[in-house]
Order: structure tokens, then sequence, then C-alpha cells
């Protein structure tokens, strides 16, 4: 049942990567990051939202320092 989930996440996710608007930039990464590690622990929204928070914080910060991104 879990792979279930997580699979229906993943491909949900995908249908919003074409959609998504540049503001953004690295939420999705690490919604599906965060929302993995909290389906774990039992908060999988909670994890996709702080996961969702934290890529974001990241992607603008290397795009202010000049960087290539999350890697």
């Amino acid at each position: 049942m879990p792979r279930i989930v997580i699979a229906a996440s993943a491909l949900a996710l995908s249908a919003l990567v074409g959609t998504a608007p540049a503001q953004a930039k690295g939420c999705l990464k690490g919604a599906v990051v965060g929302g993995v590690a909290g389906h774990m622990a039992g908060h999988g929204k909670a994890g996709a939202a702080a996961g969702c928070a934290v890529g974001h914080h990241k992607a603008n910060k290397a795009s202010k320092s000049g960087g290539q991104g999350q890697q």
C-alpha cells in the first residue's frame, strides 16, 4: 500500500512540473523529498510543505549567489 501512495504522489507531482510557475523553483523537488520522508514518519503533508519551503529557499539562495541551484 505505501508504494501505491508514493507512486500516486509522484505521478501527481510530475503532472504539475510542466505547469509550475518560475517562482516555484526548488519547491517541487523539495516537496517530493519531504513528502516521502514525512510519509515514513506519518506526516506526509507536513513533510511536503516543509520540503517545498526548504527547496524554494535553497534555490533562491543559490540563484542569488550565482550557484548552479540544487544538486
